[in-house]
């Protein structure tokens, strides 16, 4: 099995970075002409090592695969070494024996450990030079003290006559075999460090993949912007694969996107961008973050830099992009060195971060390295940055986040949304996720309804809020059957936009005692009555109704007045009166003492015409066709030209309504009504 890695190099200008590559691979990092014509690395290189894996070894790997990244050491393009070391297992910081410990290897070394690099080897390069190694040996371990490469092997080599070589590769495969493997949280992203066109091929990027694995003829997404694209061929150091795995320096070989020359286009990707999965969200412009200043100077010949202060504009270099970013710091003023601090990044350009990302702050002159530190949340929102309740959360979140910290600040953010939704921008795996997720529950932090997760309190306030406005509808229409659901839900519900969300709260409303009548919700003790302004009108249409029964006047009669139009709008919604259409209204009473006389009258006959019912029932023509036009829609009787016989299903069983279509239903009691 060949276990991936990332390896970069680390250190000063003319330290020999690029040689030792050569030397170790056979690769010449520089492959840019104005490199070869000065001398100097000016942007990344890419080689590859591959060697044997020590036996034993806790990857279960016969060899290691190396993407190696070269770096530059001038100090004019520490923006371009910070895009080849974001997200590497391992560095190599050289230190040349003819010059020692210098000021780009101190920068160098404060930008790995802001970035969190823990795993490394110091070269002694131009070991040839001198003899004189023990002494600086001392140096180094003297400068390395209190940083994660304080124990780092320090090895002698000269990439001239190969001396060290051999011992390099061996401690190389020693220190990896006590490094982790890159984790797979099934959510890969390429942080892009070229894009460029090949003829008869097309566009072609390249960069490091993390989180996960890429396939061949996969769909992916270039933020920012939201762009789309597949996945054409996959590459490996050269050659053309299915797949690449995670922690792979790899190439893609993409459609529908061009090479960025000048400007960023729709259809453009380059450096800076980031190719991901679709469904993870779009890229921000505001992060909340964890800053941490190193209290070492970057030079023994300059004092220390001066303190960052709220406000404070600066540039951010995450993955392989640069943004300039406005400083708020959360508490406080100012950030000196040794400080640490919570703070915003309000970004002149959005980003496609990940909670637990590394990044690096630096001067907008592009030559002071300030301060590096770990996004908390990658799609912060700009109101009410020092809320309270959020800055204790952002507080558990600082030193070492866990799952369960960084789904408690989500859900502050979004006290709402489908379990499957949290977590997708952190670096962490489906199973963790779901472990924080029950996590909350068993505290009571959070409830789960279906697939959705709330916070407690955030849920508990709205299905109260909407308790309170159903109530206080009935208070003010207590004639109407209840509050309509499209209302409580912009009126309570501005969160619940899914009818995921909308159903949940319904659930909960019902369990406190609440129905649902098809398009209202009441309480179920809520009874309809007319309020005193209309119990008169309605005492004049039941009067005349009754005196009717199967004769009832016109429904236009009863539409003089707006209190009797609005009177006997409740007496229908109620259910005491049935609006047959055709201008026909009948009590209650009347239509079911019909309903019962037909069905006894065609049980006899077998059948009979529109007449004969009429006669039967001793009414008009004018009520008797809308009647039995509504049996048949009940299911009652089936009409066969101008005669009606029973249904089968009506032959058994007593004289009922279907339940969509019965009076009361919602629990209105026509006695108890005025």
């Amino acid at each position: 099995m060949i276990q991936p890695f990332i390896v970069a190099t680390a250190g000063h200008v003319d330290h020999g970075k690029s040689a030792l590559v050569r030397a170790l691979t056979g690769t010449d990092p520089d492959r840019l002409p104005e490199e070869k014509a000065r001398g100097i690395t000016i942007d990344l290189g890419f080689a590859h090592h591959s060697f044997p894996a020590p036996p034993g070894n806790p990857h279960g790997a016969t060899h290691y695969s190396c993407g190696i990244i070269d770096v530059p050491g001038h100090e004019d393009f520490v923006k371009n070494m910070v895009a080849g070391v974001g997200a590497i297992d391992l560095a190599l910081l050289l230190v040349a024996a003819d010059d020692g410990w210098m000021p780009q290897t101190e920068e160098h070394l404060q930008i790995l450990t802001y970035l969190g690099i823990q795993s490394g080897v110091i070269v002694l390069s131009k070991a040839d030079l001198t003899s004189c190694l023990p002494p600086l040996e001392a140096q180094i371990r003297s400068r390395l003290a209190g940083t994660p490469l304080a124990n780092a092997p320090i090895v002698r080599v000269s990439a001239l006559n190969g001396e060290g070589l051999p011992e390099l590769s061996n401690v190389l495969a020693q220190v990896l075999a006590n490094t982790p493997p890159p984790p797979d949280f099934g959510r890969p992203r390429l942080f892009v460090d070229r894009a460029f066109a090949l003829r008869g091929i097309g566009t072609v990027v390249t960069g490091t993949l993390t989180g996960g694995s890429v396939n061949r003829g996969d769909a992916l997404i270039v933020e920012p912007g939201h762009r789309t694209c597949r996945v054409r061929t996959c590459h490996i150091h050269g050659h053309e694969v299915e797949r690449i795995p995670c922690g792979t320096r790899a190439g893609l070989n993409l459609t529908e996107l061009e090479p960025r020359r000048d400007s960023t286009g729709p259809g453009t990707v380059g450096r800076g961008d980031v190719l991901t999965l679709p469904g993870l969200g779009a890229a921000s412009d505001t992060l909340d973050v964890f800053l941490c200043r190193s209290p070492r100077p970057l030079r023994d010949d300059r004092p220390p830099s001066r303190p960052l202060v709220d406000g404070s504009t600066v540039n951010l270099l995450l993955g392989s992009a640069q943004v300039r970013a406005r400083l708020l710091l959360l508490r406080g003023d100012r950030l000196g060195p040794g400080d640490t601090a919570i703070a915003q990044l309000r970004l002149e350009q959005p980003v496609f971060a990940m909670a637990q990302d590394r990044f690096i702050l630096r001067d907008t002159s592009e030559q002071t390295t300030f301060a590096g530190g770990q996004v908390l949340d990658p799609e912060a929102s700009r109101q009410n940055p020092r809320d309270p309740a959020r800055l204790q959360l952002l507080d558990a979140c600082a030193a070492s986040p866990t799952t369960t910290d960084l789904l408690r600040l989500q859900l502050h953010r979004h006290p709402v949304g489908r379990i499957d939704s949290y977590l997708t921008r952190a670096k962490v795996s489906r199973s963790s996720a779901l472990k924080a997720v029950g996590a909350l529950i068993a505290n009571q932090s959070a409830v789960q309804r279906g697939a959705l997760l709330a916070a407690t309190s955030a849920w508990r306030n709205w299905v109260e809020a909407a308790a309170q406005t159903i109530d206080q509808h009935h208070l003010q229409h207590p004639e109407q059957l209840g509050l309509a659901l499209a209302p409580l839900r912009m009126a309570v519900a501005q969160e619940l936009k899914t009818a995921a969300g909308e159903d949940a709260l319904i659930h909960d409303l019902e369990q406190m005692g609440y129905v649902v009548e098809g398009t209202h919700i009441r309480r179920a003790t809520h009874h309809p009555v007319l309020p005193p302004d209309l119990s008169s009108a309605g005492q004049r249409i039941r009067a005349a109704l009754a005196q009717g029964m199967l004769d009832p006047p016109p429904r236009s009669a009863f539409l003089a007045t707006g209190a009797e139009s609005a009177a006997l709008r409740f007496l229908i919604d109620a259910g005491e009166v049935l609006d047959l259409g055709s201008d026909i209204v009948l009590p209650l009473a009347a239509f079911l003492q019909a309903r019962r006389k037909v069905r006894e009258f065609l049980r006899r006959r077998e059948s009979a015409t529109t007449s004969e019912i009429r006669h039967f029932l001793g009414t008009t023509r004018r009520v008797v066709i809308p009647l039995l036009e509504r049996f048949d829609r009940d299911g009652l009787t089936l009409r066969e030209g101008d005669t009606r016989r029973l249904r089968t299903s009506a032959l058994a069983g007593p004289a009922t309504i279907p339940s969509r279509e019965k009076p009361f239903a919602h629990g209105v009691n026509p006695r108890k009504t005025p």
